[in-house]
């Protein structure tokens, strides 16, 4: 009997060793008395970073719940009806608890599964930060208030410092919790704001754990880090093809290959800094396409009309394109653009000699180039 029962134990331990959550559950404790029937929303994002319901519930007794299969950690947020903000969470497979008084929900307390608990930490930390920093400006438009230079000045100084030590916060941070799916968040947040440079974020990501890698937000920021080495001033700009707007394809190559000077101009008919900057490119453009200076138009636009519409309206007499997928669009991606407007100035051959130039900086670069 001894030899069974121990051979019994043993593989009751080995399957309670083995075993994972098989999907997660969401228990949320409001406390203050909140209505009933008050509807809770689980969302998540798309691909185009727009927010999206997954679920949807009701509060009975201050008590909502939600469960479902995850098949790998993702950012989610709660929402609850007629209540002004959100609750970030990590969805994981797992037991997760939330708990919130009904007039505070932005300050909820997330536990039960390793990434939340993790989260929780990062967000307790830099809510410190913020309101340190919020002390600090309050501060200063104070003394700036009693005309006090000499205290603005010193707390301006202060205030450098501050940040510099929350940028080494998120560093830190990120070093410290390669497991961390918030920590995949953080360096895309750096790489976008480039508030590091390029190579530091690459350290950053590489000492990331395989399975945040291997996460939807760390495939992505591996795809990004990728398109900006070959994006970068003095790379060859990566070809690409896209239909025009008469429904031909157009490739990047037809446009270098007969120009001195081209500008690869992403923006969109609903971007209204595009359309601000768009009489600029015009100028320039009337001004040196005699001399070898072109322009190759990428539209995120998502409606084929409103983008001819755009191109005609405010006379932007050069090449387009577009494949009518906003942020999703293929050459956007190719370009790691995450923001419009964009653009990449290439020389005859194709390498890219400046990035972003708007204004009088562009006319400038190009008369530098050209004459």
């Amino acid at each position: 009997m001894k030899r069974v029962f121990t051979g019994i134990l043993g593989l009751v331990l080995l399957a309670s060793c083995n075993s994972e959550p098989k999907g997660y559950t969401i228990s949320g404790t409001i406390s203050g008395e909140p209505d009933n029937g008050l509807k809770v929303f689980l969302k998540t994002t798309d691909s185009l970073n727009q927010l999206i319901d997954i679920d949807t519930t009701t509060i009975e007794n201050g008590l909502f719940a939600f469960a479902g299969n995850q098949a790998e950690p993702k950012l989610h947020y709660i929402f609850i009806e007629q209540t002004r903000g959100n609750v970030p969470l990590v969805v994981e497979n797992g037991d997760i608890e939330i708990s919130f008084p009904k007039d505070s929900i932005s300050f909820a307390k997330i536990s039960g599964t390793a990434q939340n608990d993790m989260f929780m930490n990062f967000l307790t930390e830099s809510r410190k930060l913020s309101d340190r920093a919020l002390s600090m400006q309050n501060d200063m438009r104070m003394a700036a208030q009693q005309m006090d230079t000499a205290t603005v000045t010193a707390l301006r100084e202060e205030f450098i410092e501050f940040q510099e030590e929350a940028k080494n916060f998120n560093v830190d941070y990120v070093k410290n919790n390669p497991n961390a799916l918030i920590s995949v968040l953080i360096i895309g947040n750096m790489m976008s704001s480039k508030a590091l440079p390029l190579d530091e974020v690459k350290t950053l990501f590489d000492g990331l754990t395989p399975e945040m890698k291997a996460t939807e937000p760390g495939k992505k920021l591996e795809e990004q880090l990728e398109n900006m080495k070959s994006t970068d001033i003095g790379a060859v700009a990566p070809d690409f093809s896209a239909p025009t707007p008469d429904g031909n394809v157009l490739a990047l190559s037809d446009v270098t290959g007969k120009s001195k000077l081209t500008l690869v101009d992403f923006w969109a008919a609903w971007c209204r800094p595009c359309r601000a900057e768009n009489p600029n490119i015009v100028s320039v453009y009337n001004k040196y396409k005699d001399k070898g200076f072109n322009v190759l138009g990428v539209s995120l636009d998502t409606q084929a009309e409103a983008w001819k519409d755009a191109i005609e309206s405010d006379g932007l007499a050069w090449n387009h394109i577009s494949n009518l997928q906003r942020f999703n669009d293929p050459v956007a991606r190719l370009y790691n653009i995450d923001a419009i407007p964009a653009a990449f100035l290439l020389d005859e051959n194709g390498v890219i000699v400046a990035k972003n130039l708007r204004g009088p900086a562009l006319e400038e670069k190009v008369a530098e180039l050209l004459n």
